[in-house]
């Protein structure tokens, strides 16, 4: 082992490096490593290569047959690492050498070389001790180091003004420690090192010690927050100018003065913006709320969200945040008042719009609104029209649910041929293409999501979209899939009946009907079936599709399971037209025709925000809501809609979806267990709160802006609210067994919306809100913790996450040490396993797949009796097995749930077991790459597994 990291150590042989482009696994010359004493010299792959193969030879042996399983090996490890170190090479194109031992380290415990990575990790803590045990021998003094400015010339490093940042970034921060900082920076700085490095290097110094400490990943936010306020103020100014967070707050006016003019003329900023209040609204900025952004927030902010020209971002958080309030505020009597309102909102991350909202709101094209419903018509021009569509939506970052059980099946007869219809799944391969084509604008994939009814003929195929295995023509692999399920197929489930299914050219009347009606047409249509008047069908056994619905679900994580009925009988709107599908991501229930695409705007409360030791801020949770209800109808009215049918509906029913974030975190600040009669009592109280003030905001806006063109006949028209309208659904079903309980005055509510109307058909929706409970720094939606220590991987790198909560807590009773980290790491995040842990802190912080997914279904049932959309209900299933599934979803459909989305099992990833400052890195600002919190599907054989969305991946998340 005495040679493994001698190998590697850029000081042996320095003299004599080849070019990194030599080796067999070389990247560009360009790249360079960070020698221990200062020095920098080029990169070398080849390194990498000699020491991997000497550290397995050293533990397994130098015979023939291990050099030749140990070169295969070998090859594809420097590969990965290499790889590794070079895919965010914009970040910083030098590597120190630690940061390169710690890709190998890493590289070796994820591919299962244990004992080798062992042996590996014990040499280089004996060769860490060497060093310092050297240097503490003969301590000299640091030699004076340089910066190179954007010019080529060399400026003495300004010791002081780093010395002030780092001190400004830990101010208040307790457990964060100057000194450390400092040292780690110190670390990885060189003599000529460029601006760019220079401030990148106390970010990723403080980084790395978020794992002990969660208050560094505020303090990384200060000092990433000093890069954004250098780029911007020297692209606004046109000469190298900076400023400290204190000096910041007397500069902020002038600043934004400046990116307002600077944003029009590079066309990224309305005009009509210009035209506002500047002064009045530069004086309502509060730049001390800069410091409110922990790391993963503001970094996130700044790859996605902030205006660029050229790659250089010259929007700084504030302005941000007031250029999408004021985005917001256009069409309003008294704008910079509403403007200064809507702000103060955001930037308290009390509320949240949604992404598209905060892409868009402010610039040329104001696409705003998160989700798109079409239903696809049973001919070839409405069924590519319907392509277009998708592509002209998602260009503008919206995400798309898309009916197609209209299109005939297989074998199907087609008139104007005289020939046979090939089916569903061929025009399904076109639209999963054009989402990928289709970026969304450059800014994320394009995300869209097929519903199919269970009685097409071809429903079984369609199971099998996400397979890796089969003709490949007839898979799409990027496009989310789910089943519309109606009620009469969970009854012939439930009583081992006979299912027949369908091509909707000859049962046309299927896909418009649901409840009793839906019973008595399918009875009649398999009785025509019986006496040959049908000729394209097929029978099968109900529980076997169902059966084989969860097993594709196992599999491949989709297709995902909503139910029909209760998705129509409970919508409000059903006097206006049918729901023939949900969204994206399943919380979005409105009606479609060949004339109206169904819009929905989303935002989400911070219910974290609205919390304290003595329960929920019933008065700030009103007056948020309130704010937030004005916000989203504005919406509807500034939308910039890429196609008519959008335009149509949306301006015929504005519906709106508010959300919730933070719920986990609400209950462990209120010291409640999730898997607890007291966190379902929770789910239950808080969402009718927000129900009661959303309801009442829209009765609000109503009087002040006047009822939705399609309220007469409405359910809310009736005086039926959504607590009103679980009667109906018991009503279908014959019974539901749910807690219909309510403390609000919901008649003199009632009273108010028959009297006064509603501006909006629908108001609330639960949508994931995967990237913008990132921003605000709490857990996203109504999901449990993940992990409480874990790598989060998305666009904007790889960070490591701590639950602060559990930190505080462990602190307080002095469990708080390396010990405890290494455990977090060793058992994924999970509390519950750690015997030193006390009991109702492994109840308080228990993660994902230590609930029974029944918890989460109660707490979803509560909420839902409260919602007139839906959720997106993710389901953790630890263990799982076709018995536990079928009684998971069978509960979720008694429960009376209207949709439910992923399926996510444990094995999905892990945590690496390993140092997580090697997965934070140091100036190159890569990462070994663990998708810790991503949840695939359940476990399969390796040739059947296929990739599920991830939780925390904003690429493939397009709702928020």
């Amino acid at each position: 082992m005495s040679l493994i990291v001698e190998t590697i150590r850029p000081e042996v042989g320095a003299g004599n490096r080849t070019p990194a482009s030599s080796g067999p696994h070389g990247a560009e010359p360009a790249f360079q490593v960070i020698r221990r004493n200062g020095a920098v010299t080029p990169f070398d792959a080849s390194k990498i290569t000699v020491a991997l193969t000497k550290a397995f030879l050293a533990v397994e042996g130098n015979t023939a047959a291990a050099s030749r399983r140990v070169h295969d090996i070998v090859e594809d490890l420097t590969a990965q690492i290499v790889a590794s170190l070079t895919r965010r090479s914009g970040t910083g194109r030098t590597f120190h050498i630690e940061d390169i031992q710690d890709q190998v380290e890493l590289g070796l415990m994820r591919c299962g070389h244990h004992k080798v990575a062992r042996a590996y990790v014990l040499y280089r803590e004996e060769r860490a001790r060497e060093r310092s045990a050297v240097r503490a021998a003969s301590a000299t003094a640091a030699p004076a180091l340089r910066t190179r400015n954007a010019d080529g010339t060399l400026s003495p490093l300004d010791e002081g003004r780093l010395g002030e940042l780092v001190r400004e970034a830990a101010d208040g921060l307790e457990g964060v420690d100057v000194v450390t900082i400092l040292a780690e920076t110190r670390r990885n700085l060189y003599d000529g090192i460029g601006e760019d490095e220079l401030a990148l290097a106390p970010i990723l110094a403080a980084r790395t010690l978020i794992e002990t400490e969660p208050n560094y990943a505020a303090a990384s936010a200060r000092l990433l927050n000093d890069r954004l306020r250098r780029e911007a103020l020297t692209f606004l100014s046109g000469r190298p100018d900076q400023a400290t967070q204190a000096e910041m707050s007397v500069r902020y006016a002038d600043y934004f003065h400046a990116y307002l003019r600077r944003g029009i003329v590079a066309e990224q900023i309305d005009p009509e913006l210009g035209r506002f209040d500047l002064a009045r609204l530069a004086a309502a900025l509060k730049p001390e709320r800069d410091l409110k952004f922990d790391y993963l927030g503001l970094q996130t902010l700044y790859d996605r969200y902030f205006l660029h020209v050229g790659g250089t971002r010259f929007e700084l958080p504030q302005a941000f945040f007031m250029r999408v309030a004021m985005g917001l505020a256009l069409r309003e009597i008294d704008r910079e008042a509403r403007a200064i309102e809507f702000y103060d909102l955001l930037s308290s991350f009390r509320f949240m719009a949604s992404t598209p909202t905060l892409f868009n709101a402010g610039t040329l094209r104001p696409q705003l609104s998160s989700c798109f419903l079409t239903t696809v018509p049973d001919d070839l021009d409405g069924i590519f029209k319907s392509i277009k569509d998708n592509a002209l939506l998602a260009k503008y970052s919206g995400g798309l649910g898309n009916d197609w059980t209209r299109v005939r099946g297989l074998g199907a007869h087609i008139k104007g041929t005289n020939g046979e219809s090939q089916g569903v799944v061929p025009f399904l391969k076109v639209a999963n293409d054009t989402a990928i084509a289709v970026n969304q604008g450059g800014k994320r994939k394009g995300a869209v999501c097929a519903y199919l009814e269970t009685w097409h003929i071809d429903v079984e195929e369609f199971l099998d979209l996400r397979k890796n295995t089969g003709d490949d023509r007839r898979r799409t692999h990027d496009m989310n899939t789910a089943n519309w399920v109606p009620d009469l197929f969970m009854e012939r489930v439930e009583s081992d009946g006979v299912w027949t299914l369908f091509s909707p050219d000859e049962v046309p009347d299927l896909h418009d009907l649901y409840g009793p009606a839906f019973k008595t047409a399918y009875e009649t249509y398999e009785a025509k079936a019986a006496r040959g008047e049908i000729k394209v069908f097929r029978q099968v056994r109900a529980v076997d599709l169902w059966r084989r619905m969860l097993t594709m679900l196992f599999e491949t994580g989709h297709p995902w399971i909503t139910f029909k009925d209760p998705c129509n009988i409970r919508s409000p709107q059903g006097h206006a037209g049918v729901v023939h599908s949900s969204n994206l991501c399943t919380e979005i229930t409105l009606n479609t025709s060949d004339d109206e695409v169904a819009v929905c705007n989303l935002g989400s409360v911070n219910l974290l925000a609205h919390v304290s030791g003595g329960g929920l801020d019933r008065e700030m949770l009103a007056a948020t809501v309130r704010t937030a209800m004005r916000m989203l109808d504005n919406v509807v009215d500034i939308n910039f809609y890429t196609i008519p049918e959008a335009r149509r509906s949306n301006l015929r029913h504005r519906p709106v979806g508010l959300g919730i974030m933070g719920f986990q975190d609400a209950l462990q600040r209120l010291r409640i267990a999730y898997a607890s009669e007291e966190a379902v009592r929770f789910a239950d109280e808080s969402m009718e709160a927000i129900s009661f003030h959303a309801i009442s905001g829209s009765v609000d806006l109503a009087a002040e802006r006047g009822r939705y063109p399609s309220f007469e006949g409405s359910l809310w028209s009736r005086g039926i609210l959504p607590i009103d309208s679980l009667e109906r659904l018991a009503e279908a079903r014959g019974g539901l067994d749910l807690d219909r309980s309510a403390t609000l005055d919901w008649g003199g509510l009632r009273a108010r919306v028959i009297a006064t109307g509603m501006r909006n058909s629908n108001c609330m929706a639960i949508a994931p809100t995967a990237t913008i409970s990132n921003i605000c720094g709490v857990s996203q939606s109504i999901e449990p913790a993940y992990q409480n220590l874990f790598v989060k991987s998305n666009m904007s790198g790889d960070f490591t996450v701590v639950n602060a909560a559990l930190v505080r807590d462990l602190k307080a009773r002095g469990l708080w040490d390396e010990v405890m980290v290494s455990d977090l790491k060793y058992y994924d995040g999970s509390v519950g396993s750690i015997d030193r842990i006390p009991d109702d802190l492994k109840a308080l912080y228990a993660t994902a797949f230590e609930i029974e997914p029944q918890w989460l279904i109660e707490a979803a049932a509560r909420r839902q009796k409260w919602i007139d959309q839906a959720q997106s209900l993710n389901l953790y299933v630890a263990n799982p097995s076709g018995r536990k599934l079928d009684e998971t979803y069978r509960l979720a459909w008694r429960c009376g749930l209207k949709t439910t989305y992923y399926l996510r099992s444990r094995s999905a990833t892990h945590v690496e077991k390993s140092t997580l400052k090697g997965v934070d890195g140091r100036l190159n600002a890569v990462a070994a790459g663990v998708h810790a919190s991503s949840a695939g599907p359940i476990v399969v054989p390796e040739e059947a597994r296929a990739l599920a969305c991830a939780l925390d991946d904003p690429t493939c998340e397009a709702c928020q």
